[in-house]
């Protein structure tokens, strides 16, 4: 007999007529075989967990920096996921990054169907639907093209910011990440 348990239920505990483990011959004939233990939520900790997001809204955010917004409709062993309506946000900042909150632009691009394979994703969680269609606090709406150019030429700067400071440790002696040499 197969249960239909969420992740987030606990299974059932056993009542005063059942017993947790195997009944022992000789005991109670009669008695209804005992239902074998199953594990408690908190120990699905790869793909199954995906099971209560199925069907609902998601923001993805990518190792490559992408923000994706869509509905969980599919999902496998290797947490490749397939969104539908799939919405992506690029954000620019125009203030100071030092200000609090920063001010900047947004633009969303329709995609619509997207697979994303597993090993992509960064971190992925339920959206708001009462907070979804309002704007991120500080930004504006903008063309998409317009914003895609702020922020490629901004993690283009930061880039550039982060070789310097790599270069300034090696002076000093110290090595960058995967940048030390192979000794055979």
């Amino acid at each position: 007999m197969m249960e239909n348990l969420s992740i987030n239920e606990t299974p059932p505990q056993p009542g005063p007529h059942q017993h947790a483990g195997p009944t022992p011959q000789g005991s109670s004939r009669g008695a209804p075989p005992s239902q074998p233990q199953q594990l408690p939520p908190q120990m699905f900790t790869t793909a199954a967990q995906l099971l209560d997001l199925t069907d609902k809204k998601l923001l993805v955010c990518l190792r490559d920096g992408r923000k994706l917004t869509g509905v969980l409709r599919s999902w496998d062993q290797f947490a490749n996921l397939v969104l539908q309506s799939t919405v992506e946000r690029v954000y620019a900042t125009t203030s100071d990054p030092s200000e609090s909150p920063p001010k900047g632009l947004y633009a969303d691009q329709s995609h619509g169907i997207f697979l994303v394979r597993g090993e992509n994703v960064l971190l992925l969680g339920e959206i708001d639907l009462d907070k979804d269609d309002e704007a991120p606090p500080g930004f504006e709406q903008a063309e998409f093209g317009h914003v895609e150019k702020l922020a490629k030429e901004q993690r283009a700067a930061e880039q550039a910011k982060a070789k310097t400071k790599l270069k300034k440790l090696a002076t000093l002696g110290f090595e960058g990440e995967a940048l030390g040499e192979i000794i055979l």
